[in-house]
C-alpha cells in the first residue's frame, strides 16, 4: 500500500518535499506518477518518475518548480516542490504502475494509489 506524505500549510514562494512510500512491498519495479486534485477539479498527473529513475514527465504548470526523485535503498519516491504558488493547493497522491510512465497521466489507469497528503499554499 502506498502512502504519501509531507503535506502541509506554506506561503506563496515557499518549499516541501512529499514522500511516497510502500509498506510491505517494493517500488523498485514501479513506475510512481504524482497526482492532484483540488476540490471542484479533476485529478490531474503533475509527475511521473520510471523505475530506474532515469524517465521523468512534468505537467507544464509545474515544470522547473517541482522535481521529482526516488531512493530505491529507502523505498521511497520524492516530488520537491519550490517556488509553490496558491494554485498548487490540493491533495496530493502517487500512484504506481509496471515499470514505465506508460498509463501516466491517465490517473484512473493506474495500477495502485495511496492516501494523499494536503498541500495548501497561501497568498
Amino acid at each position: 500500500q502506498l502512502q504519501a506524505s509531507g503535506g502541509g500549510l506554506v506561503q506563496a514562494g515557499g518549499s516541501l518535499r512529499l514522500s511516497c512510500s510502500a509498506s510491505g512491498s517494493t517500488l523498485d519495479y514501479h513506475a510512481i506518477g504524482w497526482f492532484r486534485q483540488a476540490p471542484g477539479k479533476e485529478r490531474e498527473g503533475v509527475s511521473c518518475i520510471g523505475s530506474g529513475g532515469g524517465r521523468v514527465y512534468y505537467a507544464e504548470s509545474v515544470k522547473g518548480r517541482f522535481t521529482i526523485s526516488r531512493d530505491n535503498a529507502k523505498n521511497t519516491v520524492y516530488l520537491q516542490m519550490d517556488s509553490l504558488k496558491p494554485e498548487d493547493t490540493a491533495v496530493y497522491y502517487c500512484a504506481a504502475e509496471p515499470q514505465r510512465c506508460n498509463y501516466y497521466p491517465i490517473y484512473y489507469a493506474m495500477f495502485y494509489w495511496g492516501k494523499g497528503t494536503l498541500v495548501t499554499v497561501s497568498s
